[in-house]
C-alpha cells in the first residue's frame, strides 16, 4: 500500500477576506481553493491519491494558463480514510472555508452519502469521479422512481446500474461462465454492485450457486474460500475494493481453486496485482471510461503524473478527477471575473457546472438532470503477464 504525507503544497489556503480582494485592479490575483476528500492513507489510498494529485496537475495546468484571469487556484487535500463519519467533518471544514468554491470527490459511496448535504446545505458543488451507487444521483427509489435528491452534486463516473450489468453480460456470454458465487464487503458501493450484477447474471441464465459477506479489513478468508470451493462456481465476483479481494483472490488460489475473481472499479488498481501476485492472473475487474493510457488528450496528464512521482494510480480515477476539477474551473471562469467573488458565488457555479460541457481528458465531459455524467463508457480489464489489460469497451443497455 502506498503511503503519503499531504504535502504542504497542498494544504494551501487563501488569507484575507474578500472585501480585501481587489483582483485585477491591484494587480493580485485571488485565491481560489478547490477542495480534495478522498482515503489518502490506509484502506483505497492508492486510489485515493490518483484523485488528489489528478486534481493538482488540473489546477497546476490552469494557473499557468491563466484559465480563469485574476485567479490562482490552490488545492486543499482532506483525508477521510474511508470513514464516512471522517468524510462528514472533512465536509463540514471545506464549507466552512470561505476560499472553496469547488470540491471533488470523494472515492466511496458510502462517504458520499455522509457529505452530500453538508455541500448541498452550502451550494457548494461537489463532483465525484469514482462514486457509482445509482442513488447518489436518482433517490433511493431510483429503479422505479428516478429523483434527483441534491443538485450541488455531480459525478463523472458512470453507475453500478450499468456497471454491474455489463459485468454479468461478459461473465456469462463472453467467459462462459455458467455458475457465480457472489462475496460483497457490506458497504454502500460493494453491496450495490454486487446486487446488480446478481440480478444481470440471473437474467442473462447464469446461476448464482452461493453468496455470502466480509467485512473491511479482514485478512483471513479461510472458511469462505473453503464454501466457494465447495458450491463448483466458476467464477467468484466480489463488490467491494481492492484491499480485501487481492488477499481473497491469493488465498483462494492458494487453496487450489482455480478460478477468476471479478470485480469492480474499486478492484481496478495496480496495487491489487502488487498484493496478489500471481494469484491475480487472470482475474478481471470493470472499470469506467475507457483505459487512459489509450487517449491521446491524457498524454501530457499521464507525462506529467509520471515525471513528478506522483504516489498513487492514476489509471483508475486520475483522468475523472481532472476533468471534474476542470469542470469546477471552467465554472469558476464563468461566475469569478477580475478576481472579484460575488457573495453567490457558490450557487452560481454549482449552476455553471450542470450547464458545462467540453472534452476532458477522459472523454467528454456533461451532465444530465441527475447530475450524472453523460459518458456511459465502460471497459473490462483482465490481469495478463502481470498486467491490467483492456479486453472489451462499450456501453450496456440496463433497460
Amino acid at each position: 500500500m502506498t503511503t503519503v504525507l499531504t504535502t504542504g503544497a497542498l494544504t494551501l489556503t487563501a488569507c484575507g477576506s474578500r472585501d480585501d480582494n481587489k483582483g485585477s485592479d491591484s494587480g493580485k490575483k485571488t485565491t481560489v481553493v478547490i477542495g480534495v476528500d478522498a482515503p489518502l492513507t490506509g484502506a483505497n489510498s492508492a486510489t485515493g491519491l490518483g484523485i488528489q494529485y489528478g486534481v493538482q496537475i488540473a489546477v497546476d495546468d490552469a494557473n499557468k494558463k491563466n484559465t480563469v484571469p485574476g485567479v490562482t487556484f490552490k488545492v486543499k487535500a482532506l483525508d477521510d480514510k474511508a470513514v464516512p463519519a471522517t468524510g462528514q467533518q472533512n465536509a463540514t471544514a471545506l464549507v466552512g472555508n470561505k476560499d472553496v468554491l469547488g470540491v471533488v470527490g470523494p472515492l466511496n459511496s458510502g462517504v458520499a452519502t455522509s457529505m452530500q448535504q453538508v455541500f448541498a446545505t452550502a451550494n457548494l458543488v461537489e463532483i465525484s469521479p469514482s462514486n457509482t451507487a445509482p442513488e447518489l444521483t436518482q433517490g433511493k427509489d431510483w429503479q422505479t422512481s428516478k429523483k434527483r435528491p441534491y443538485k450541488s452534486y455531480f459525478r463523472t463516473a458512470t453507475t453500478d446500474a450499468l456497471q454491474g450489468g455489463f459485468a454479468a453480460d461478459y461473465a456469462y456470454n463472453t467467459l462462459k461462465k455458467k455458475k457465480v458465487y457472489v462475496v460483497d464487503d457490506k458497504q454502500t458501493y460493494g453491496a450495490g454492485l454486487a446486487k446488480l450484477f446478481t440480478a444481470g447474471f440471473k437474467k442473462t441464465g447464469g446461476k448464482v450457486v452461493g453468496t455470502d459477506h466480509v467485512n473491511t479489513g479482514d485478512k483471513d478468508f479461510s472458511t469462505l474460500v473453503t464454501k466457494i470451493k465447495n458450491s463448483g462456481a466458476d467464477l467468484l465476483y466480489y463488490g467491494g475494493q481492492y484491499d480485501e479481494s487481492q488477499i481473497l483472490t491469493k488465498q483462494l488460489k492458494d487453496a487450489g481453486a482455480k478460478i477468476p475473481l471479478f470485480g469492480g472499479d474499486g478492484m481496478f488498481s495496480d496495487t491489487y496485482i502488487k498484493t496478489a501476485g500471481k494469484s491475480a492472473e487472470g482475474d478481471l475487474s470493470t472499470s469506467v471510461g475507457v483505459p487512459v493510457t489509450t487517449l491521446p488528450a491524457a498524454k501530457d496528464f499521464i507525462a506529467t503524473y509520471k515525471a513528478k512521482k506522483y504516489p498513487g494510480d492514476y489509471g483508475t480515477y486520475g483522468g475523472y478527477s481532472y476533468d471534474a476539477a476542470t469542470a469546477i474551473i471552467k465554472a469558476i471562469g464563468n461566475v469569478v471575473k477580475d478576481g472579484k467573488v460575488p457573495s453567490d458565488a457558490r450557487g452560481k457555479i454549482v449552476e455553471e457546472v450542470q450547464k458545462g460541457k467540453f472534452d476532458g481528458i477522459a472523454g467528454p465531459v456533461a451532465f444530465d438532470e441527475y447530475g450524472d455524467t453523460t459518458n456511459k463508457q465502460l471497459t473490462v480489464y483482465q490481469v495478463t503477464k502481470g498486467e491490467w489489460k483492456a479486453v472489451k469497451s462499450g456501453t450496456y443497455d440496463a433497460g
